[in-house]
Formats: C-alpha cells, sequence, structure tokens
C-alpha cells in the first residue's frame, strides 16, 4: 500500500479514506480535481502476476464506485526478493516491484 499511496501523493491525489484491513475494499478513497476515486490495492508474490486481478471482486468495487459517481482503478504489485524471486521478501532485504500503475477497473472487465 506505501508504493501505491506514494504513487497517489505524486499524481496530487487527497486521501479521504485509507483502509488497510484485510478483506476491504477499496484500500483507498482518494479526491483529484473535485472527483472521486476508489483504488483496489493487491500485492502479490512471485510467480502471481500482480494484472491478473479478482475480476469478481473488480466487479464489486466498480458497481460500488458508481453508486457514488467514482471512478475506480485497480494497483497490482508485485514484489519479489532481489536475490531469488521464489525466496519471500523479507524486512530490510532487496526486493524487486512490479507496478504499472493505476489501471482504470474497467479495462479488465
Amino acid at each position: 500500500m506505501n508504493i501505491v499511496g506514494k504513487e497517489l501523493e505524486r499524481n496530487g491525489f487527497e486521501f479521504l479514506a485509507v483502509n488497510s484491513k484485510p478483506k476491504k475494499n477499496p484500500q483507498f478513497v482518494c479526491l483529484k480535481e473535485k472527483k472521486t476515486h476508489f483504488i483496489v490495492v493487491r500485492a502479490v508474490p512471485y510467480p502471481e502476476d500482480p494484472l491478473a486481478p479478482d475480476l469478481k471482486l473488480l466487479n464489486k468495487v466498480k458497481d460500488h464506485a458508481e453508486k457514488f459517481e467514482a471512478t475506480s482503478f485497480y494497483a497490482g504489485v508485485g514484489l519479489y526478493n532481489a536475490d531469488d524471486k521464489a525466496e519471500a521478501v523479507l524486512l530490510n532485504q532487496p526486493y524487486e516491484i512490479n507496478f504499472k500503475g493505476m489501471i482504470p477497473i474497467q479495462e479488465f472487465l
């Protein structure tokens, strides 16, 4: 979530709500240019593809966002151990990030 949060800040989003509780979606509700945005964040380990989201979840978030006239985005983040992708990512150890930015949920459906 930190990676996506920093990206949102760099792009001028104002945080209205941040939700880091498991199974609570979306993770971020933001405002930019008077428009509300819902952002679903998923961090996945190797070899999972960060651009292969749960489509049922994305449909649910998209429908919820539409009720609030908000746009909805998916931010998949792959986190990999820099020395061996098959190993776990550990605190204070080098890691690689596979993050393609925030993608409109509509592009997945």
